[in-house]
């Protein structure tokens, strides 16, 4: 069942954080179901940018109406990730998607406002649910690329002029996360002290995290001895994720490491049985472990467990 993310973060809020994963492909969408079914976890469905042009956004929207009948149970948004402001509005136009994300975040504070408010107001005027960006976060994903001196943090001073007169449902905010699989070179971390301001400023107001994907070092050793050259790759201590789930962060983002786990189990795959050509043993692999990796990550965010409860008070 698709719902709008408002409904999940009104559930959420201080309690748990909603899993929002990014899909591109048939075995992505079997694996993220099966995992949120296993875990009995609420969920969302992220198409991002590059996701919709893929193969077609028709197709990938396509699957998960079918997946949607495939497990009845499921309870889910459906969410742009990192639109511009022409993605945002053929997304509202379509009417499929639950909320969408505008990214302005590259523009200055004025310039940001104006460009979320006139995704709001298209947004709103559907029903749809808008998630924005104050403050700007470093490295590279898909076509996001931030160099580590244009990254800044999300100032909580600004957040309340910013959310009135922008009209946004929700903030992605800058609180030292970055994007891809190379986020921290040292011991680097959360800025909690950022998240506590802004939940004391904006009391209730949903908070987002983007680039939380934790880059498991199993994983990454696996795939570089399966024959990748992954050195240095780092992301968010679990911990660091747990905390901020019950501090207002009530979405994590997270598509690295399903990206992750889809190279370990090919590179694997081919490696040890070099025979194999048929597309479907890795696919079949792959959907075991993304499922089981989904499950994990519901754990670590507090949401597995709380289907049924959303379901009540849907």
């Amino acid at each position: 069942m698709i719902v709008s993310t408002k409904e999940l973060f009104k559930h959420a809020y201080g309690n748990y954080a909603v899993g929002a994963y990014n899909i591109n492909n048939a075995e992505q969408i079997m694996g993220l179901f099966q995992g949120n079914m296993d875990s009995k976890a609420p969920f969302i469905v992220q198409l991002s940018k590059g996701a919709r042009t893929y193969t077609d956004k028709r197709l990938l929207e396509a699957m998960i109406r079918a997946a949607d009948e495939i497990f009845p149970d499921a309870i889910f948004a459906v969410h742009l990730d990192h639109g511009d402001e022409e993605a945002c509005m053929d997304c509202i136009e379509s009417g499929f998607y639950s909320s969408v994300m505008i990214d302005a975040s590259h523009e200055d504070f004025d310039g940001n406002i104006a460009t979320t408010k006139r995704v709001v107001d298209a947004a709103h005027a559907k029903g749809i649910v808008v998630e924005a960006e104050l403050g700007q976060l470093g490295g590279v994903e898909e076509d996001i690329s931030v160099s580590e001196d244009q990254a800044h943090l999300t100032d909580p001073k600004q957040v309340e002029e910013f959310v009135k007169r922008s009209g946004c449902d929700s903030l992605a905010c800058a609180i030292g996360t970055s994007h891809g699989a190379y986020k921290f070179t040292g011991g680097q971390g959360l800025h909690f002290e950022v998240i506590e301001e802004i939940a004391k400023l904006l009391p209730g107001f949903p908070m987002v995290m983007h680039g939380s994907s934790s880059v498991p070092q199993d994983e990454v050793k696996r795939i570089n001895e399966a024959g990748g050259d992954l050195k240095g790759a780092k992301g968010v201590d679990e911990d660091q994720i747990s905390k901020a789930s019950k501090m207002g962060v009530t979405k994590v983002n997270i598509d690295t490491d399903g990206r992750l786990v889809w190279c370990r189990v090919h590179r694997e795959v081919f490696k040890d049985k070099p025979d194999v050509f048929d597309l479907r043993k890795p696919g079949t692999v792959f959907i075991g472990e993304y499922a089981k990796y989904i499950a994990h990550k519901n754990d670590v965010l507090g949401s597995s467990g709380q289907l049924e409860e959303v379901r009540k008070a849907l």
